[in-house]
């Protein structure tokens, strides 16, 4: 394994790796304007949600590696503290990577990329009309964590509006991810979408917490079959059930897995892990004819 030290490396080979290792990122496609109500519109990756009671959203237009200036986002909010987080998604991500372009201050990048300028309710900066989902801001705080090239400036905004399409949303009120869309920000030029076989559930612990791995039967937690994914399924249970699920006891291969010994059934259980049926997996393994 590769062990290495920030101050051992240059600022650009630490970053690629930073970047390349904390992956996917959501992408704020923030609209901002200048005092002279100029309007700016630019991606950044470094961003995410922080608490929902203030509603509020961090993202980092970081100085420039390359010569240390500052980005027309950083000097927007100083001035206008102001921005709406657009939400990026597949269908409009290569006119989002347009706006990455360093264009001469004053440039509406709006007008660069095609996007429509779409009046806010409340803030001065306008919203992107073809984004899915846009979050009108007041900044309420701009902090500097360095003066060196690459430092960041955590700009921290608390949602005053939010815009949802009604085409994300899906028959329950949610945000369905799949009508989202949406798209993360990888390492270099690299990108992903979110889609198909990208979006999984994974079992929540209820109120009450799994048993845990460390409570499994020795036959099952050292398992050459099931793999740790597998253990962390089994392991979101309350208690081992001592009886099978009577889908189980009428699944024929159930029966022919237990005659042809442990592995057979370790598989079995797998499969049923692997469509999300954490009660049939057990019965599996519990399962004595």
């Amino acid at each position: 394994m590769l062990t290495i030290n920030p101050k051992e490396v240059t600022t650009p080979q630490f970053h690629a790796f930073l970047v390349g290792a904390v992956t996917p990122r959501p992408i704020a496609f923030a609209s901002t304007v200048d005092g002279e109500g100029r309007v700016n519109l630019s991606p950044f990756s470094f961003f995410n949600c922080f608490g929902a009671n203030p509603p509020l959203l961090i993202f980092s237009p970081a100085r420039r590696g390359r010569d240390n200036t500052t980005k027309d986002t950083y000097e927007n909010v100083l001035v206008v503290p102001e921005v709406v987080i657009n939400i990026v998604n597949y269908p409009m991500v290569q006119q989002v990577s347009l706006a990455s372009g360093e264009y001469p201050r004053g440039v509406n990048e709006f007008t660069k990329t095609g996007f429509t300028e779409v009046p806010s309710r409340i803030v001065k900066p306008p919203r992107v009309g073809e984004a899915p989902i846009a979050m009108e801001c007041r900044v309420l705080q701009v902090i500097q964590t360095g003066t060196m090239g690459s430092a960041g400036n955590l700009v921290i905004c608390e949602v005053l509006l939010m815009h949802v399409s009604e085409e994300v949303v899906d028959a329950q009120g949610n945000i369905d991810p799949f009508k989202l869309d949406a798209v993360g920000r990888l390492g270099r030029e690299w990108y992903c979408r979110v889609q198909g076989n990208a979006i999984f559930s994974v079992p929540r612990p209820g109120i009450i917490p799994g048993i845990g791995v460390d409570q499994l039967p020795e036959e099952i937690r050292l398992s050459k079959i099931l793999t740790g994914n597998d253990l962390g399924m089994l392991a979101t249970v309350e208690k081992i059930p001592d009886k099978p699920e009577p889908s189980v006891l009428n699944d024929n291969r159930v029966q022919i897995a237990w005659q042809k010994g442990v592995e057979a059934v370790h598989k079995l259980a797998q499969q049923y892990l692997f469509e999300g049926k954490i009660a049939e997996a057990w019965g599996v393994l519990v399962y004595s004819p």
